[in-house]
Formats: structure tokens, sequence, C-alpha cells
């Protein structure tokens, strides 16, 4: 064999390869990766705007389960307030925790 032959056949298995790869669906990609890939509307367009965060907002909660949004409702301060930032994520994070299975 000559050396582009031998060039030609080594492009042709690393496209094999790579052909063999698996990819990630919009059915069973987690968080807001399969959210961003669903926001579209009735006429395959993607979302944007205010129906884009409306859709996500509604996609990534759902996703999270009945115990994190059970928590997400009691993820309030002292004073009455939501929490926010480092707080909320580390109530969150203790209340899943704790949360009946």
């Amino acid at each position: 064999m000559n050396k582009f032959s031998i060039a030609v056949a080594g492009l042709l298995l690393s496209g094999l390869a790579f052909a063999q790869a698996p990819v990630a669906s919009a059915v069973t990609a987690p968080g807001a990766q399969g959210c961003e890939m669903r926001a579209i509307d009735k006429n395959g367009k993607n979302l944007a705007g205010a129906a884009k965060k409306s859709f996500m907002k509604k996609c990534e909660a759902d996703a999270m389960g009945p115990a994190a949004q059970a928590c997400e409702a009691k993820a309030m301060g002292k004073n009455g307030k939501a929490l926010a930032g480092a707080a909320k994520a580390s109530f969150m994070k203790k209340c899943v925790a704790d949360a009946p299975k």
C-alpha cells in the first residue's frame, strides 16, 4: 500500500469511531440542557424572550422532583423573604438530603 491509501484508511477508521459515539437526546438530557433543547414552539422554532424564560422555569421545576419542589417552597429567611444565592443553595442541599425518600 502506498502512503495515500494508508492515510485514507486511517481517516475512514477515525470517522467510524466518531460515528459510534453516543449522542444525548432531548428526552434524556438532564437539567437545563434538556430543557434548552425542548424549548421550541408549535411551529418548530426556538422560543425566545418571555416565552422561553417561562418555559425554562417550568421545565426546570418539573425536573427537580417533588422533594426539591417542597423545599423550594420552604426556602424562606427569618424576615419572611425568599432565600437567594449561597444561603438558598445550602438550605436546598440540606432540605433535599433530609427529605423522606
